[in-house]
């Protein structure tokens, strides 16, 4: 029975992070896009961090969304998962292409809204129909 939940817990890992990775690219694009239009159109700073954090839900959505097409199950386990990983694989990337790392509370609360994005969007996600 052990080996069961073992490789339950090991494919919802897997899943989460394929999911990740979709949404690690939805938001490298969408900022890609978004930095040229700001080179366009100089926005406020204020409209610029909604923007990123928009951008931030529709890639866990995506992310998720693609998953749980596939799997159709577990989707508030694995939307947390496509949240947390997420944050942490675009801190990763985004801090390398910034060419610094910044450990701090911002950190924590992109950690905590990662998570809470990717469980409402698993919720929301599981239970559309196919």
């Amino acid at each position: 029975m052990e080996k069961v939940k073992q490789s339950d817990n090991k494919n919802i890992f897997l899943t989460g992070l394929k999911g990740s990775l979709i949404s690690v690219c939805v938001s490298l694009v969408a900022i890609l896009l978004f930095a040229f239009i700001i080179k366009l159109t100089g926005m406020s700073k204020g409209l610029i961090k909604v923007i990123n954090q928009i951008i931030k839900i529709v890639s866990i959505f995506l992310g998720t969304f693609f998953i749980l097409r596939k799997t159709g199950q577990k989707g508030l386990v694995t939307g947390i998962i496509v949240g947390l990983l997420y944050t942490i694989i675009a801190f990763v990337v985004f801090s390398i292409l910034n060419g610094k790392f910044a450990f701090d509370i911002t950190l924590l609360i992109d950690i905590v809204f990662g998570v809470a994005m990717g469980a409402i969007c698993g919720a929301i996600c599981v239970n559309l129909k196919k």
